[in-house]
C-alpha cells in the first residue's frame, strides 16, 4: 500500500511540473490534482482499516 501512496504522490508531483511547464490548462490541473488528493485520502483510510 505504501507503494500506491508513493505512486499517487509521484503523479501529483508530475502534475505540478506539467502545470509549471504550461503542458496543461489550469482547469485540467485543478481537476486532476483534486482527484489525486482524493485517491491519496482513500488509500490512507484503506491502509488504516486493514492494519
Amino acid at each position: 500500500m505504501g507503494i500506491a501512496v508513493g505512486s499517487a504522490s509521484e503523479v501529483e508531483y508530475l502534475l505540478i511540473m506539467a502545470r509549471g511547464l504550461n503542458y496543461t490548462a489550469s482547469e485540467t490541473y485543478k481537476d486532476l490534482t483534486e482527484q489525486v488528493i482524493e485517491i491519496k485520502k482513500m488509500l490512507t483510510v484503506f491502509m488504516q482499516r486493514i492494519c
